[in-house]
């Protein structure tokens, strides 16, 4: 089928409604082979031509899909609509964050009543008039995607700088406005990653340039105001390298920090003299990897060496190097050392002990430490905005399944805590009525995996007839927290469960954990997901039939395992943004960001990382059998899973599937990787998957 005849058969849906309404034609693309050879095997992927983006024949079979997705999902329009008022219900439509003070002002972000975007203001301490910084709305008018981090802020306070990004590929402009007159400069900044750091001399900053190709980042610029010409700072050449910039604690220096998965390197800045020499505080050493705190007399260093789940050392301004750093807070086997910060009197340390966040406040002068309490059994509790480095007061962000997101502020040396904030759900939401729990479920080869459930007070948990919604992400070491969703109680008011799988490839149980999840031990995700919901339906708590699974991007390549590997437990999977084309992907080093994921999947250059991978990877596993239904999303200018990925996951899935399962995809034509970017634009797809779901399961209110 050519690109005309499929325009043609998606276009029947509106001429010939009365023929097919009750069971949209879904496209079927078209099979161009091309053939691939490897280590001496060979495969064929008919599909490859899709990773063409300026070919007309791709634009009209995403088009195609994108209008068989549209018909398909007309019989849950009315139940998606209630769904979206209802989660978009629940929202305060004028909210504003917690101000955070720096310097003499206090700065926070606003949404307003009817717009989409953030309104960035501020107000100087003990009163005064309220400050307009920038309307992202203003600057959003005629794009159809928008996205504007917080500015930052220049140390005098006069001027800030902010990104813009209106491609969805995360390729940021960056403007200057003048506070003092509001004019916004004439001069920019093109093409960035958005990544900045004003230094000392309020006239120089320091932002971060990826490469056009891979999207690497990887060089350090300092942009001085009125100048034409940026001079750059730093080149990486290692290509498995990323850079980025930051300003210390105390703001003494600029940081630029090199890292791949297992190694790091920290250059300094002295922020008074940006254009100065640039040291380097520890040459990279492989397996080596450390983050640097500025404590103002010395440093701060959260490193791994000798340390499985890192420690704290210090060394003086002058010694940086690793023979001179002493241990300050000792490695701990059973507690994962996530972050640090410090203040003058005071370190602040995230860990992770048995998938639970806590917070630990050390005294620099007597050393006495303390945990900080909080009330649920599972919650996520990390560092907040903290801009003053000279004070006694932390702010903490807290939330958990069943808590909305809470801001806190701690005196460290009284342990008094303030409520700040607290996220409203409207709706009628009270906490008491959901409960949330922390199972420990045993895995095939013996582990204890930690899963946390969420579900409404009243339910039978061990009816067997409960729907079971299954989420996880378990890759890069990256945690998948119990965090509070209000969108979540859609689900939880219809009587799902909600379960968050702490698999392994986080790093829930600390970093043992993360490396028994990748590389060569990467199966161990899939079979930890697919083992926790086998003892969901074996403990009585849901069947098969009830079953729903959800993970995006590297989440997605979890989603496309499962559904080659386990089909029959689960009645629906919802895949967004998935990386399910992991061989191809890896074996092409000009693609975006490829050859820094070496170390997390391997080289299949290498034939035992070739081997594995592909044993594994969704793509090329696809076969003749039943498949679940499927909900799979896109955005055309993701940057970090290109669109082609899920597009030719889906073709193929559409031609090799034995069933009559439906499978939705959907591209969104001018988003990446995160979707629409409006705060209530990008619900209207959450509330077509609920609804998906919902109606697999047959619920129809």
């Amino acid at each position: 089928m050519n690109a005309d005849s499929i325009l043609f058969a998606s276009s029947l849906f509106f001429l010939c409604p009365s023929i097919i309404a009750a069971a949209p034609v879904p496209p079927s693309a078209p099979k161009h082979p091309k053939t691939l050879v490897e280590h001496g095997i060979t495969r064929t992927d008919d599909y490859y031509w899709m990773r063409n983006r300026e070919s007309d024949e791709v634009m009209s079979y995403l088009k195609a899909e994108n209008a068989y997705a549209k018909k398909a999902l007309k019989i849950y329009a009315p139940l998606s609509k209630k769904i979206f008022k209802e989660i978009k219900g629940r929202m305060k439509k004028d909210i504003s964050s917690v101000p955070f003070k720096y310097g003499e002002y206090y700065y926070f972000a606003a949404y307003e009543k009817g717009r989409e975007y953030p309104v960035f203001k501020r107000y100087k301490d003990g009163g005064g008039k309220l400050e307009t910084l920038l309307d992202v709305n203003d600057i959003a008018k005629g794009k159809k995607f928008c996205h504007v981090p917080f500015p930052e802020i220049r140390p005098d306070h006069k001027m800030i700088a902010f990104a813009v990004d209106s491609g969805g590929r995360r390729f940021y402009d960056i403007y200057f406005k003048d506070l003092s007159n509001g004019e916004i400069l004439k001069e920019k900044i093109s093409n960035s990653t958005g990544d900045m750091a004003w230094a000392l001399d309020n006239k120089t900053l320091v932002y971060v340039k990826q490469n056009p190709d891979t999207l690497r980042w990887e060089r350090a610029i300092a942009h001085v105001l009125g100048n034409e010409q940026d001079k750059e700072l730093y080149f990486e050449p290692d290509e498995t390298f990323d850079i980025s910039v930051s300003r210390s604690d105390s703001g003494k220096y600029i940081f630029i920090r090199s890292g791949s998965t297992l190694t790091t390197e920290y250059r300094l800045i002295e922020s008074k003299n940006p254009l100065g020499e640039i040291k380097i505080f520890q040459p990279r050493k492989t397996g080596l990897e450390y983050d640097v705190i500025d404590g103002g007399d010395r440093f701060f260093i959260l490193h791994n060496k000798g340390a499985v789940n890192f420690k704290l050392s210090e060394c003086s301004l002058k010694s940086t190097l690793l023979e001179n750093w002493k241990d300050y807070i000792p490695a701990d086997k059973d507690s994962l050392l996530e972050n640090a910060e410090a203040f003058e009197d005071h370190i602040v340390l995230e860990e992770k002990k048995d998938a639970q966040s806590r917070i630990k406040i050390v005294n620099r002068k007597s050393k006495k430490s303390y945990y900080v309490d909080f009330p649920d059994k599972a919650y996520i509790a990390g560092i907040g905005d903290n801009y003053e480095y000279n004070t006694v007061f932390l702010r903490m962000e807290y939330e958990s399944m069943t808590r909305p997101e809470s801001i806190y502020d701690m005196n460290m040396d009284t342990k008094e805590i303030f409520l700040r904030k607290q996220q409203e759900v409207l709706g009628g939401f009270k906490p008491e009525n959901y409960i949330s729990e922390r199972l420990w479920i045993p895995s095939r080869d013996g582990q204890k995996l930690p899963v946390t459930i969420v579900y409404k007070k009243g339910i039978n948990l061990k009816s067997g007839k409960n729907p079971l919604y299954q989420y996880a992400y378990g890759s890069y070491g990256y945690s998948s927290e119990p965090y509070f969703s209000s969108s979540r109680l859609t689900l939880l008011d219809r009587g799902f469960i909600y379960a968050i799988a702490h698999v392994r490839g986080g790093s829930e149980m600390g970093r043992p954990w993360y490396d028994n999840g990748k590389l060569l031990k990467k199966k161990n995700t899939f079979n930890d997901f697919i083992d926790i919901t086998k003892w969901f339906i074996d403990n009585g708590y849901t069947s098969a039939k009830h079953v729903y699974a959800e993970g995006g991007s590297a989440g997605g390549l979890l989603m496309g395992a499962i559904a080659n590997e386990a089909p029959h437990l689960y009645n629906g999977i919802i895949a967004d943004v998935p990386f399910v084309d992991v061989v191809t992907t890896m074996l092409d080093d000009k693609l975006p960001l490829t050859t820094a994921e070496y170390d997390e999947w391997g080289n299949p250059a290498q034939k035992k990382y070739f081997d594995y991978i592909l044993s594994y990877s969704p793509y090329d596993n696809v076969k003749a059998q039943l498949y679940p239904n499927m909900y799979i999303t896109t955005g055309l200018n993701d940057s970090q899973v290109q669109y082609w990925e899920p597009a030719k996951w889906t073709a193929k899935l559409r031609d090799m599937k034995t069933d009559k399962n439906i499978i939705i995809f959907e591209t969104e034509m001018s988003s990446g990787h995160g979707g629409k970017s409006g705060r209530f634009d990008s619900l209207e797809q959450r509330a077509s998957q609920f609804a998906f779901v919902l109606n697999l399961e047959g619920i129809d209110k």
